[in-house]
């Protein structure tokens, strides 16, 4: 099939009934239960719709518009070339990272490590069970890192969830070993405060340092009390890492009253988060930089000094950004792409009601030097292929597929799918290529769909929420040079410098 032709890619309008806008605003106004301060990036669990909407979804169906419950579509320039269902992990998939010849691959259960020698047959060579949402993961030299943002009763892999009103909850990262892949050994374990929710790594000769991002205060949370507006920082020395410790809490937004100078959201800033910290940050060590992507706020800042992060501009848009959630740099270091997680993963945000600027993408461009460095809006992107309106689907991870001269990005949207896009121009973004799957029901507004899409050494990976790993390949002239770009190892928060 081809891209822009098939009747699939066009924008539906298909309309949203009251009883289904009513689910929407309950979706976008949750608050997190108070054994769980985690209220984006949460697995989705099943809300029936109204009859309506289930009726226009069945017809938009038969219509052609959207893919069938479960049917995968594609464009003509990627090709889908396995998948690897979930196994003894039952959780939500989340994120990945990549080390030679092996994918790691996050789970709300633990983490599963891929040898993907052969990309078209990846082999499952350990599958650890550790609970802890979200189990964000990543890997440097012999470590591995895990982030968990859930109560816990005690930081081992035998742990149950337990009230964060209690002193002895536990909640931060965790550390492997995996110097053999087959057999991951939990070495450390750092509490971190209101937990860790992502983490970015920031690695040196002999120590990385982790920055954790974490949110959500309440005075009623022992280890979780506001004002929380900045990031904890971990030092873990490569050779000792039982000595890993937080080595400091920088405030990334200082200012008067109880929650600091960030975004002070509702009743102000109306449908915006407020800051109580950082959602993710994403690192470019070549350039020593940063972009921290913080609830109601987009930050760039310095990390020369890695303890000391410093903040350089801070920017907000709220008419269009709900809950700023992740970042990703250009190669250049003159463009931040910011996503906007509206509805924080549980909502069907990619339809005509929302509209194409918001649970979108925000390009800035990087414009000055130094220190006085601003970041500037120039426009836009939202996937154009419209989603039924039982489907979770907003901006989500992506990573750059690495073009001299292209600025070119590879994205998840949940069940939007996978899309490949092009902010070269960056008033006129476009998607070049996309892959998804049809509903994963017809009358449940049901969380899954790709969690994280990233190119790595000529290959797209995605980590599938609910139906597992998936490996796709592009066939493209215009992304072909990428192919030629090897990594050793690759952890997309903590941006390479492809062409150094």
């Amino acid at each position: 099939m081809t891209l822009f032709n098939d009747p699939r890619t066009r924008r539906r309008g298909l309309g949203v009934t009251a009883a289904a806008a009513g689910l929407l605003a309950a979706l976008l106004t949750a608050h997190p239960a108070l054994a769980t301060p985690d209220p984006g990036d949460a697995p989705a669990t099943g809300r029936e719709v109204s009859r309506g909407t289930e009726a226009e979804v069945r017809e938009a169906i038969e219509a052609g518009e959207i893919p069938g419950k479960d049917e995968i579509v594609h464009s003509a320039n990627i090709e889908h070339l396995t998948n690897v269902p979930k196994d003894l992990l039952p959780g939500a998939n989340t994120d990945l990272a990549f080390q030679g010849r092996y994918a790691f691959a996050g789970n709300y259960d633990g983490f599963r490590i891929f040898d993907i020698s052969d990309p078209a047959e990846p082999e499952t060579v350990a599958q650890v069970l550790c609970p802890g949402s979200q189990n964000d993961i990543s890997v440097s030299g012999d470590l591995l890192f895990l982030s968990t943002d859930s109560s816990r009763s005690d930081d081992s892999c035998n742990s149950t969830t337990q009230p964060v009103t209690e002193k002895s909850s536990w909640e931060g990262v965790k550390v492997f070993d995996i110097s053999d892949k087959r057999n991951p050994e939990y070495v450390a374990a750092v509490e971190t405060a209101c937990g860790s929710h992502t983490h970015t790594l920031v690695p040196e000769r002999r120590n990385v340092y982790v920055y954790v991002s974490s949110y959500s205060p309440d005075a009623a949370y022992p280890d979780c009390r506001p004002p929380h507006d900045g990031i904890s920082v971990i030092k873990v020395p490569r050779h000792a890492p039982e000595k890993a410790a937080v080595v400091g809490f920088p405030v990334l937004f200082p200012g008067e009253g109880p929650d600091g100078g960030g975004n002070p959201g509702g009743p102000v800033n109306p449908g915006v988060s407020k800051t109580t910290g950082c959602h993710d940050i994403t690192v470019l060590p070549s350039k020593d930089l940063a972009a921290g992507a913080c609830m109601g706020d987009g930050i760039l800042f310095s990390i020369e000094d890695p303890e000391r992060p410093k903040v350089i501009d801070q920017v907000q848009d709220n008419v269009n950004f709900a809950f700023w959630h992740s970042a990703t740099f250009n190669q250049k270091a003159d463009k931040v792409v910011f996503t906007d997680e509206l509805g924080g993963g549980g909502a069907a945000t990619c339809n005509a009601e929302v509209g194409p600027n918001r649970g979108a993408d925000g390009i800035y461009d990087i414009v000055g030097r130094g220190d006085h460095r601003k970041l500037v809006f120039r426009s836009y992107f939202k996937i154009p292929r419209h989603q039924a309106d039982t489907e979770n689907c907003v901006a989500h991870n992506g990573s750059l597929i690495p073009v001299k001269g292209k600025d070119l990005m590879v994205q998840a949207w949940y069940q939007g799918g996978v899309s490949v896009w092009d902010f070269t121009d960056s008033d006129r973004p476009k998607e070049i290529a996309y892959f998804e799957r049809g509903p994963l029901s017809t009358d449940t507004l049901t969380g899954g769909g790709s969690w994280s899409a990233y190119y790595h050494n000529g290959h797209i990976y995605s980590n599938d929420i609910v139906k597992g790993f998936d490996v796709l390949r592009l066939h493209d002239r215009r992304t072909a040079p990428a192919e030629r770009v090897r990594l050793r190892e690759l952890n997309v928060q903590t941006q390479p410098d492809y062409f150094d």
